[in-house]
């Protein structure tokens, strides 16, 4: 079954949190409650980002099922895994998401790249995965951050205390965000505060049970 039917996602109606769990539990859920004539709107997230998921709920459920893969893909956005090009005769390396872009670069980069075991491709990957240990805690901070600033920003932009929370997302002042969110609705709020503080903890936030 394809994994993108069990991303981890959270629908909300209205400020309240409707259910959290892999991407095909929520849709059915949602499916299910449009259908029954629920006239309240209803948001669906992604646990990790935060990006909105637009989902085709119409058909069947097995329809609207197949058609979820596609919407992982929109919000992903992430362009074609492509093999390495053949060389002397042999075929490139597998599919391991190498994708090829244009890079300008001085001349002495690109003669001490060459200069590097295995070239400049190599070499440069190297880098970029030295790179991202050295700064993997403050990525995955500044990447929480970003996350709960789309949902604040969705859910909660015309809310007292929206652009005191703000500052204090992105200054990462927890007590303080914590503080100015405090009367939001409880679903709203919690769900928050997980995404903002997700790098603290290695998983997908937790929504509120």
């Amino acid at each position: 079954m394809d994994a993108a039917l069990f991303r981890s996602c959270t629908a909300f109606e209205g400020e309240n949190r409707l259910i959290s769990g892999p991407l095909v539990e929520v849709a059915l859920t949602v499916k299910n409650r449009l259908d029954s004539g629920s006239g309240i709107p209803i948001l669906l997230f992604d646990d990790i980002t935060a990006n909105m998921l637009e989902l085709n709920l119409c058909g069947s459920k097995q329809e609207m099922i197949g058609r979820l893969p596609e919407a992982v893909a929109r919000l992903e956005q992430s362009p074609p895994q492509e093999a390495e090009p053949e060389r002397n005769g042999r075929r490139g390396r597998p599919k391991l998401g190498v994708v090829g872009r244009e890079i300008t670069l001085l001349p002495r980069h690109w003669q001490w790249l060459d200069a590097q075991p295995g070239g400049a491709s190599v070499a440069l990957r190297k880098l970029v995965d030295q790179a991202r240990r050295d700064s993997g805690d403050r990525d995955r901070q500044r990447a929480a951050t970003e996350a709960a600033y789309r949902f604040v920003t969705a859910m909660a932009g015309n809310r007292p205390g929206y652009e005191e929370a703000v500052r204090a997302l992105f200054a990462a002042n927890r007590e303080g965000f914590a503080a100015q969110i405090a009367a939001w609705p409880d679903d709203i709020r919690d769900y928050a505060i997980a995404l903002a503080f997700a790098a603290e903890a290695p998983n997908a936030p937790s929504a509120p049970a």
